[in-house]
């Protein structure tokens, strides 16, 4: 009430100017806008000329669409406080990953696999298989935990775990060839989103070396335990 009084004694173009003030003062108050969202990827992959392909050593393999449990197929970015509640998954408020993470670690997985052999989808697998009566070995991949994990208020890991399966399909039924769970562990350079990111980047590429060593072995291995068995018994 003063302040207004005070403006009603004073001559018109002081009066504008308190109100003035006071409207610049009340448009500072106002909140600003909401921060954008981040969006991430595994990065633009191979940024050097690509140097001649190399015969492929391996057999072809088909990699199926990965599975995963369902708070895995949106894109947010979801951390655990193991210190507190490890039980619960909780969402960075303004990062997401551009694409589900199972598809983003397909991609990684497939490209790196097509280096050293040709990599089909299912439905190209389906296509060879009809028309040169040969059905490539699968590769099933389910993504078990993909999360920005916290030992502790300052210490925190980026947490990669899938189970793969390499299944040989025959006349008489498909033979899974091998199983397992792979969990990988890398150290996040920060305590938030972007930290979060980078360790689970490096922990992705390190399960798909993983993965690929092992598919190369189980594959390399199986055409000689098929010849042992196919051996007659003395």
């Amino acid at each position: 009430m003063k302040a207004i009084r005070s403006l009603t004694t004073k001559t018109p173009s002081t009066i504008a100017l308190g109100f003035a003030l006071l409207l610049v003062a009340g448009c500072g108050a106002l909140p600003d806008k909401p921060a954008r969202t981040m969006l991430y990827d595994f990065g633009p992959g191979a940024t050097a000329p690509a140097a001649a392909p190399a015969a492929a050593t391996l057999p072809t393999l088909s990699l199926a669409e990965f599975d995963s449990n369902a708070r895995l197929d949106g894109t947010q970015i979801l951390y655990r406080l193991g210190y507190a509640d490890a039980n619960e998954l909780r969402p960075y408020g303004q990062s997401r990953w551009s694409l589900p993470p199972a598809q983003l670690l397909r991609q990684r997985l497939r490209d790196t696999l097509s280096e050293r052999r040709m990599v089909l989808g299912p439905e190209e697998a389906a296509t060879i298989s009809r028309s040169r009566g040969e059905t490539p070995d699968t590769l099933r991949i389910s993504l078990d935990e993909f999360s920005h994990y916290f030992d502790s208020a300052s210490a925190s890991v980026g947490l990669v775990r899938l189970r793969a399966t390499l299944v040989r399909s025959a006349p008489g039924g498909d033979r899974v060839l091998g199983q397992r769970t792979f969990t990988v562990r890398r150290p996040a350079p920060s305590t938030d989103a972007p930290g979060g990111v980078k360790s689970l980047i490096s922990a992705s590429d390190a399960v798909v070396a993983e993965v690929v060593q092992w598919v190369d072995q189980l594959q390399q291995q199986a055409p000689q335990q098929q010849q042992q068995q196919q051996q007659p018994r003395r």
